[in-house]
């Protein structure tokens, strides 16, 4: 049994805390920031697919033996879904049903009407009616809507246009191999890179289109041509946001193992200076300005990686009209684009009393 001290919340209750998609990218990031945060975890369990129980997982000096995901992780007071949509599908309702919270980072109930889709420093009060599942958004709206809340607070934001340049990391493990594995072979190739040879680049890189040396969408499409990450990033921003605000998006896949950009244009209810665009984007919790260009200070992925703030900058006005702004933003999408937002959710929850060691009668 594990023991911690007093968590960020403010509680030193100890909770039973499960991880599912404990091995992938967002599951381990998951783990390290229990540790980092000093969230009361009295007992972690850690759970994931066949192929991969059985491994073990540093855990406050301990290490944590992965189990294949099943029912036992209902036990649990709170549980962070990193996996895929199967699992949540399969267990979300079965952890809330049970008395326990689950926080999932999938896609399966973010547009449920009945689980709150959250950013705590954005809309953390949609947290007071949850039922036992409060969904994460998408990587990609995460960055976004922390960079707009402040805009929107100040100046009302009437549209966003967007275009984001998202790593492979956002697409898993096996997606950040392959971008390492196309590199190194389409280096043996340059001369085919130079020259567009196409049939020379699908014969190294394994597919007609690869990620490494390019920029692509790598996404399911939808009948009217958007892909369904687009889709989703405009769906979750309104219901995050405000569903009077108008959002236009692009997304492509960029050779960048993690860290996702955006270049954003905004369309204002009113003027906003540069100045005070850049005020409230200072002062808003968990975002930091970088804009000094000519000091070469600017958001990056590189730069972004590895750090939980959100990176905004190159803030400037648009010269055809007063009433709109341009801007760019960089977060790590593995740390605040996932698996800290998840963490900063349960903390809000076990702040607010919402979320603590469960009664030995609500065990099943």
């Amino acid at each position: 049994m594990m023991t911690s001290g007093r968590g960020r919340a403010g509680t030193s209750a100890a909770l039973d805390v499960a991880v599912v998609g404990a091995t992938g990218v967002v599951g381990g990031a998951m783990v390290r920031i229990l540790e980092e945060r000093a969230f009361p975890v009295g007992r972690l369990r850690l759970y994931a697919t066949a192929r991969s129980a059985g491994k073990a997982v540093p855990f406050r000096g301990a290490t944590v033996t992965v189990e294949e995901t099943g029912e036992g992780l209902t036990d649990a007071d709170l549980v962070l879904f990193a996996g895929g949509d199967d699992a949540s599908r399969r267990f979300a309702w079965a952890v809330a049903e049970a008395g326990g919270v689950a926080v999932d980072n999938s896609s399966t109930w973010r547009m449920d009407p009945r689980v709150p889709l959250v950013v705590p420093e954005v809309n953390a009060g949609a947290l007071a009616g949850h039922r036992g599942v409060v969904a994460n958004p998408n990587c990609t709206t995460m960055a976004l809507v922390m960079a707009l809340k402040p805009i929107h607070d100040a100046a009302r934001i009437r549209r966003v246009v967007v275009a984001s340049y998202q790593s492979v990391s956002g697409g898993g493990l096996d997606n950040m191999r392959a971008l390492l594995d196309q590199t190194r072979a389409l280096l043996e190739v340059p001369d085919a890179l130079e020259r567009g040879d196409a049939e020379r680049v699908r014969a190294a890189a394994g597919t007609a289109h690869p990620v490494a040396f390019n920029v692509r969408p790598q996404w399911k499409w939808q009948p009217d041509g958007d892909t369904e990450e687009e889709a989703k990033v405009v769906a979750e921003t309104r219901k995050i946001m405000d569903a009077d605000i108008a959002v236009s998006v692009t997304t492509m896949r960029v050779p960048v193992l993690v860290g996702h950009t955006l270049a954003v244009h905004l369309d204002l209810g009113r003027p906003l200076e540069v100045a005070a665009a850049r005020a409230a984007l200072a002062a808003f919790p968990g975002v930091e300005v970088v804009d000094e260009p000519a000091a070469d200070r600017f958001p990056t992925p590189l730069q972004a990686a590895g750090r939980d703030p959100v990176l905004v900058g190159r803030v400037r006005p648009d010269p055809f009209d007063p009433s709109a702004l341009r801007l760019v933003v960089a977060s790590d999408n593995l740390r605040k684009g996932a698996a800290l937002n998840a963490v900063q959710i349960a903390e809000h929850l076990l702040a607010a009393g919402r979320l603590g060691p469960r009664r030995p009668a609500a065990r099943r």
